[in-house]
């Protein structure tokens, strides 16, 4: 049983069970109802949110300023409630505006409101049949461009009404009107919208600690608070908020309209409202998974979600509300407020309907212009230049750009088709568009597919393979992601063929799916499996089982492989898969060379010289005099060009161009055992690495002092600006066991002096009963493992006493984080406090679906 995992042993007589104190009676009746502080604070914080956007999106809307408040107080209370997402902050949603805006135009506001009830029941349907994880196989690229035609189309409405005018139904007609509106602006009006734009700009870069305490009240509260009080203190004369009694609020009706009309505005509202609840759930669980501590609640229950959100729908529409979705800016103010269960989401609707009954006096002051702002703001903030770079990384700013354009000229649903048509079109030209080049280089035939290889391309692959000619040495070169069947046996074959005529024939692939790996059969019975399966050993016919990290030089799989005598060498290395499972990682290790070790996929004596792997391959240099440990050198590096530089070279050229942002400094330890990309799924880029032996940090001072370490703080800190520094220390550690055994006397050598850096860390270790001293739930295991664990401790107070990292923890941008490696078990912990214990906590596997 892991050591981590409490054990109960039922028959153990010393062992007392204490169900409640002792010398007191057992707890009787019913547990009483109690709300964490953290979800307290967390439902305030969102609740002031709240309260003006919802206003902003029903003026934006055109619905009555109070559905805004109805919708915010069931999207708390009911999505709350019901909801599958317990973080998840629902009510009127932006995404929304245009679609509500346009039924509520044609149709008129009750029939919106019973529109919104059968949306509703289509997602409770919906809900019903389990279908909510596949509205997630929707293109990122169509949601983006969707909310960005959203946005736009928010944000040149709202236009109108910040220059104290009134919006037209479309955004070519408010263009048209943008001209002669700038002719007639309402000065008042542009007044108080500068002055809400500005503090929603300002608020959150107010610098120091006291930017530290403000920052915690919401921008969206103080700019449209700052511009009612300064509208009221200077008598400016401006339309305010009208909220009539409730008694006259208008509720839900029957239907009226062309009943094709109300199917497709029904479909619209449907799919708006559940695509983003959904993509807000999945956003919310990785926010949630990134806060520090061991415990991060269950992952949402997107079924249940699409349930939640059309019971709220229905409570919404039929008390003449906004359709509710879920909401990304509350929702990430509620995670990022601490909030630990669905009880901030309900507390936050019931402030609203609070505020609803009792703050009507107060909010009717407040200026539409003002609430105009606010809307715009956040359709400007929709249009999203991070996603933007995203679809452009990923070649579908095509479909991006046609989902946007979609929308802001024809409306939401036609938008999103025109969208999925696009990126049908372009998947398809993906698949299709295969290019097959082949050259001859010193005697090798080189043919090279790049792009999918599908039965479209059979006759364009056959005619370069015919240019080959018999007996020659031939690389056929797969760099693509998929390979169906009449591509596979059409190349078969034709190695067959050429196979049986003497010549030799290697296939390499870069991508899962594409590499096809042919060798000579006595080769390949003494080469381990490709594909990460056992493959038996030649010498003691054991099986032994390869998995992606076994190229790297040291790997022990079974005893070297012996070279056939006069022939043509050809050495298994990572498959077409491996290599993308680790590309995907970020990390793509290839250093092989060692007797035994797997040196590359088909390397043949007597080609080119690119990743030769003969000994001529190591004589071009000095190391090639000191034998074997040169030549590994050279090996490691060919393989490095020939199979991991075409995969990173796009990346590193990129950074080179934008230059190193890192968001991490690592400072670990020195051994070699610690692969600090491999052990953080990091690549070229992401970490600003330190090492020394130890993980030492020096404080800062003349005697005590290292201007190696501290200047890369420096550097980190001031330069990079990173956002986080972890110090990482390890098992079996050298540094530690010479600290723990040190050498009675002696010379002091710059090993020894360096280590007195460590000796803070041995007197930490002294008290062996320290909360850091536990590691997965467990006392350490020895002393060098408890010092181990100190050490991490001791550095990290080291590190704060370093001016720069000071000022920026205080500053609020950066935080620390120590973290232990245990080499022989492959487990990082970290070190956490969790309910006032602090200890270090084992990092388990994440759900592939988070």
């Amino acid at each position: 049983m892991p050591t981590c995992v409490p054990t109960t042993h039922a028959g153990d007589p010393n062992r007392t069970e204490r169900a409640h104190p002792p010398h007191s009676p057992p707890p009787t009746g019913p547990r009483r109802f109690r709300i964490a502080g953290a979800d307290l604070s967390a439902a305030v914080a969102v609740f002031l949110i709240a309260l003006p956007l919802s206003l902003g999106i029903a003026l934006a809307t055109g619905a009555p300023l109070q559905a805004g408040l109805v919708a915010a107080a069931v999207g708390g209370l009911v999505a709350g409630r019901l909801g599958g997402s317990p973080l998840q902050v629902s009510g009127p949603a932006a995404g929304l505006t245009v679609v509500t805006a346009d039924i509520i135009q044609q149709y008129g506001w009750r029939t919106t409101c019973a529109i919104t009830v059968l949306a509703g029941l289509s997602q409770l349907g919906l809900g019903c049949l389990r279908v909510a994880r596949g509205a997630l196989a929707v293109s990122p690229a169509i949601v983006h461009g969707m909310l960005a035609g959203i946005g736009v189309t928010i944000a040149v409405a709202q236009v109108h009404i910040v220059l104290g005018g009134t919006p037209q139904s479309s955004v070519p007609d408010n263009l048209r009107a943008l001209p002669a509106q700038l002719a007639n602006l309402d000065p008042a009006a542009v007044a108080v919208s500068v002055l809400t734009l500005a503090l929603l700009l300002l608020w959150p870069r107010i610098p120091g600690r006291a930017g530290c305490l403000l920052r915690r009240v919401p921008a969206a509260l103080v700019a449209v608070t700052g511009a009612t009080a300064v509208a009221a203190a200077t008598g400016l004369v401006l339309a305010e908020v009208d909220l009539p009694s409730w008694r006259s609020h208008a509720l839900a009706g029957l239907p009226e309209g062309p009943v094709l009309g109300l199917v497709v505005a029904v479909l619209t509202t449907t799919l708006v409202c559940s695509v983003q609840s959904l993509l807000g759930a999945v956003a919310v669980d990785k926010l949630v998974s990134r806060r520090p501590g061991p415990d991060h609640g269950p992952r949402s229950d997107l079924d249940r979600e699409l349930l939640g959100q059309g019971t709220a729908n229905i409570a919404s529409g039929c008390l003449g509300g906004l359709p509710v979705a879920g909401v990304a800016v509350r929702s990430s103010a509620n995670v990022n407020a601490g909030a630990v269960s669905r009880n901030s989401t309900m507390l936050h609707g019931v402030l609203v309907v609070v505020a609803a009954l009792l703050m009507v006096p107060i909010l009717e002051f407040i200026p539409l212009a003002s609430l105009a702002a606010l809307v715009m703001a956040v359709g400007i903030q929709m249009v999203s230049l991070h996603h933007i770079r995203t679809v452009t990384r990923h070649r579908e700013v095509l479909v991006y750009a046609v989902t946007a354009l979609g929308v802001v000229s024809a409306g939401v649903l036609e938008g999103v088709a025109l969208g999925i048509a696009a990126a049908v079109g372009v998947a398809l030209h993906r698949l299709t568009r295969t290019r097959i080049t082949h050259e001859e280089k010193k005697g090798v035939h080189h043919v090279h597919v790049r792009g999918q290889l599908t039965f479209l391309a059979v006759p364009r692959l056959s005619r370069c393979l015919h240019l080959v000619p018999p007996g020659a040495t031939t690389v056929v070169a797969l760099d693509g992601s998929f390979m169906d069947h009449a591509a596979y046996e059409t190349l078969q074959d034709w190695q067959n063929t050429h196979t049986a005529r003497g010549g030799t024939v290697e296939i390499t692939g870069h991508r899962p799916g594409a590499g096809v790996r042919i060798a000579e059969p006595a080769v390949l019975a003494a080469a381990p499996a490709v594909d990460g399966t056992d493959a038996a050993d030649p010498a003691t016919g054991a099986g032994c089982r390869c998995r992606p990290w076994t190229a790297w030089r040291n790997h022990q799989c079974g005893p070297p492989r012996p070279v056939p005598a006069g022939g043509s060498v050809t050495n298994g290395g990572l498959s077409s898969r491996e290599i993308h499972e680790a590309h995907e990682a970020h990390e793509v290790h290839h250093a092989p060379g060692a007797p035994g070790a797997p040196d590359g996929p088909g390397v043949h004596s007597g080609s080119d010289g690119e990743g030769d792997a003969s000994p001529a391959a190591g004589a071009a240099g000095p190391e090639s005099s000191r034998g074997g440990v040169g030549q590994e050198l050279v090996r490691g590096l060919s393989t490095f060009q020939r199979s991991t530089a075409p995969l990173v070279r796009d990346e590193l050229a990129r950074l080179a161009r934008e230059g190193q942002r890192p968001t991490q400094l690592f400072l670990t330890c020195a051994d070699s055992r610690l692969v600090t990309s491999m052990i953080t799924s990091s690549g070229p880029g992401d970490l600003f690495v330190v090492r020394n032996v130890g993980n030492l940090v020096p404080p800062p001072g003349e005697e005590s002092g290292d201007d190696s370490v501290a200047a890369a703080l420096e550097y980190a800190v001031e330069v990079l600006a990173v956002r986080s520094i972890t110090v990482c220390g390890h098992s079996g550690c050298g540094a530690v066991q010479a600290l723990l055994d040190p050498e009675p006397g002696g010379v002091r050598t710059p090993l020894r002096r360096w280590l007195r850096h460590g000796l803070p860390s041995l007197e930490r270790a002294g008290d062996g009963h320290g909360p850091w001293a536990r590691l997965g739930g467990r006392a350490s295991a020895d002393p060098a493992e408890r010092l181990c664990l100190a050490n991490v401790v001791q550095q990290l107070d080291h590190l704060r006493a370093h001016e720069s990292v000071a000022r920026a923890l205080q500053d609020g941008n950066l935080t620390l984080h120590g973290m232990y490696f245990h080499v022989g078990e492959a487990q990082a912990y970290l070190l956490t406090e969790t309910a006032g214990e602090v200890g270090f906590d084992r990092v388990r596997a994440a759900d592939p679906a988070r």
